[in-house]
């Protein structure tokens, strides 16, 4: 008897005909496999969500649902994993695009392979197209700008505002530099929504280290309290690291061992450390009172950040 699991099972294997040009993907990352994001879940799971799974509510209310979002933080923070976690609960097909790939030294090669992404998810459709790295197809034109990036621009908002409404078709950016996208953008009917993604709090971290060592040989001597304690300022990739580098240490330590100890986790601390620079969310706070309009303050930039 044929069950409605086993159509489940054949929805993962097989792939639409339409998606066979793009790279797709079917991602198995759900909700509990990110942590420390409490205060923004809600937020994106209204903008992404909502829109592909209640489309008859916004409908009924008389209102479009946003269009786009705009993913930004610091490195290591999961925005990545946030977008594929928001296409696994949606059950939508997943189209990633990071930015650099899709330029061209060809005139009109970038516009075209654009115009293909969205062509595609209208296909296919309900989607979500992530952009990563969003700022290195969309920076602020004019200037310096090369006029090959100046035409994908164009495009991306021709896409946006096209003729051809995106219906149950999700548009997701991340970037580390939301300063340098085109402000045309980021105006209502692009990308309606900015959330900030911040280095995990104490309770973020403490539920970063279960999920990565979920499937650890913990000895009891390990205590989490501790680890969350000493790693104020570490990014889930951070920690991901050190989770990494205490299995590396143990079994460095002996190839045939049973778990990894409390000592081991100390150790690797003392090679992975932050990879954020001292008071970077102050400028990622400042760019978010932008976004909400309030006044930026004057302060020194960052290398590498500004």
């Amino acid at each position: 008897r044929v069950t409605q699991k086993d159509f489940d099972e054949a929805l993962r294997e097989v792939e639409p005909s339409a998606m066979r040009e793009v790279l797709i993907e079917v991602p198995m990352t759900t909700w509990d496999d990110v942590g420390g994001l409490e205060d923004v879940r809600q937020e994106i799971r209204e903008a992404v969500e909502w829109p592909l799974t209640h489309p008859d509510k916004f409908r009924k209310m008389g209102i479009h649902p946003p269009k786009g979002i705009l993913l930004y933080g610091p490195p290591g923070t999961g925005k990545t994993l946030v977008a594929k976690a928001v296409a696994r609960e949606t059950a939508a097909n997943f189209i990633s695009i990071r930015g650099p790939q899709l330029l061209s030294k060809w005139v009109g090669e970038s516009e075209r392979a654009m115009r293909e992404v969205f062509k595609k998810a209208r296909q296919v459709a309900p989607c979500i197209i992530f952009f990563d790295e969003i700022d290195a197809i969309a920076p602020v034109r004019g200037g310096d700008t090369n006029r090959a990036v100046e035409r994908m621009v164009n495009q991306l908002l021709t896409e946006l505002d096209g003729l051809e409404t995106l219906e149950d078709v999700m548009i997701i950016g991340a970037t580390n530099r939301p300063d340098i996208i085109d402000p045309a953008l980021l105006r209502t009917g692009r990308f309606d929504r900015m959330v900030l993604l911040e280095a995990p709090a104490k309770k973020g971290r403490m539920e970063i280290f279960r999920i990565h060592t979920k499937e650890m040989p913990l000895s009891e001597d390990v205590d989490f309290e501790e680890l969350t304690e000493v790693t104020d300022g570490y990014t889930g990739a951070d920690i991901e690291s050190v989770c990494r580098e205490t299995v590396m240490l143990a079994l460095r330590e002996d190839i045939n061992a049973k778990g990894v100890e409390m000592r081991h986790f100390r150790d690797a601390l003392k090679k992975v450390h932050p990879s954020l620079a001292e008071n970077i969310m102050d400028y990622y706070e400042r760019i978010k009172d932008q976004f909400k309009g309030g006044k930026p303050k004057e302060e020194k930039s960052y290398i590498g950040y500004r």
